[in-house]
């Protein structure tokens, strides 16, 4: 059965691409074409992108709002670091829900449903007089980053053409980055209460944003809204791009992936996919267990074991932060992933060395 179901959906692709011999299907379904950065394409991915500042905001709060907290609190060391490690936690949580959250009710929706768990995570945190209170926050926090760390992503790739795609997805990368630079500034001169209801400020801005963006292309037409899709695609590309070639292609694709729907996650275990997951999940793994995360967390605490002003410290982490997410925007389409990933291997233990 799951054989037959394979063998016609290649054929399917095939005919797609004999039908449009000037499209070429990337490898996640997308039509390799060379397309401009309209407005409306640029504001889209800006307001889906606001979800990663307050990500980013959410995982450096803790760093200057540490001794705040624990002064105003009466908070041991260890019941603060239960507070920081709610973040990781509810990112487990969150994880789980993900996928079948941004399938079941869009990609728009589920945006606003992250902006509901942050803001009341910053409400909890900002009105606390508990420590539990404090962690139910940070675990509300975490559900939120999670879930943005999978839609946020996800949202970008689906209404960006394939030639643009590096540089708007790095937006991602950019506002968390400018979110922890920002977290750090602020934190230099507000306390943490007052800290943590800033935080709700790009929450209330993007809800109010996201009814001016569309729901993803790509997901309308899996769910069989076509007529509503057309008219997504042609305002994402502008009023005289010539959409039939890719909207036929996606068309396809959600077709090719529907025939694949009885494939199961034992299915991945298979031999011939040994050495592309073990690279992706590798590169994942990897990249987390190099801890600059929890340096992130307790800045304070490392800024003055070295005898090092906390303020002058958060400054130049932030500038340090924004310029180099900056320059990957520039840098991924035209130098490559692999590049740069090399790059960072090499940049990172030096970092954190010094």
């Amino acid at each position: 059965m799951f054989m037959g179901r394979s063998d016609q959906a290649r054929r399917l692709l095939l005919v797609a691409d004999q039908e449009h011999p000037n499209s070429h299907q990337s490898s996640d379904g997308g039509v390799d074409c060379n397309s401009s950065a309209t407005g409306f394409l640029l504001f889209t991915a800006i307001v889906a992108a606001t979800c990663s500042f307050t990500s980013g905001y959410c995982i450096g709060y803790s760093s200057p709002a540490e001794y705040g907290v624990l002064a105003d609190l009466s908070l041991s060391m260890a019941e603060y670091s239960v507070f920081g490690s709610m973040l990781a936690v509810g990112g487990m949580i969150g994880a789980l829900l993900s996928g079948k959250t941004a399938d079941y009710f869009g990609h728009r929706t589920t945006m606003w449903i992250i902006n509901v768990f942050f803001i009341l995570g910053w409400l909890a945190i900002a009105f606390t007089k508990v420590s539990w209170l404090l962690d139910l926050g940070r675990l509300l926090q975490g559900i939120g980053i999670a879930l943005t760390s999978y839609v946020g992503n996800i949202f970008i790739a689906e209404i960006t053409p394939k030639n643009l795609r590096g540089g708007l997805m790095s937006l991602n990368s950019w506002m968390t980055g400018s979110g922890v630079a920002i977290v750090y500034l602020i934190g230099s001169v507000v306390k943490w209460r007052g800290l943590a209801l800033i935080g709700s400020i790009p929450c209330l801005l993007q809800i109010l944003c996201l009814f001016f963006i569309p729901e993803s292309p790509r997901w309308l037409v899996k769910n069989g809204r076509e007529k509503e899709f057309e008219g997504v695609l042609q305002r994402l590309r502008g009023k005289k791009a010539d959409i039939s070639p890719e909207a036929a292609e996606i068309k396809e694709y959600a077709e090719f992936i529907q025939l694949l729907s009885e494939n199961k996650f034992l299915d991945l275990f298979q031999k011939k996919y040994a050495r592309p997951i073990t690279v992706a999940v590798g590169l994942m793994i990897l990249t987390q267990f190099s801890g600059l995360t929890g340096y992130t967390f307790y800045m304070t605490n490392i800024f003055v074991l070295a005898g090092i002003s906390s303020e002058a410290g958060y400054v130049t982490l932030a500038v340090v932060k924004i310029l180099a997410t900056t320059l990957a925007i520039f840098l991924i389409d035209k130098s490559g992933r692999r590049t740069l990933l090399m790059v960072w291997s090499t940049i990172r233990p030096l970092k954190i060395e010094l």
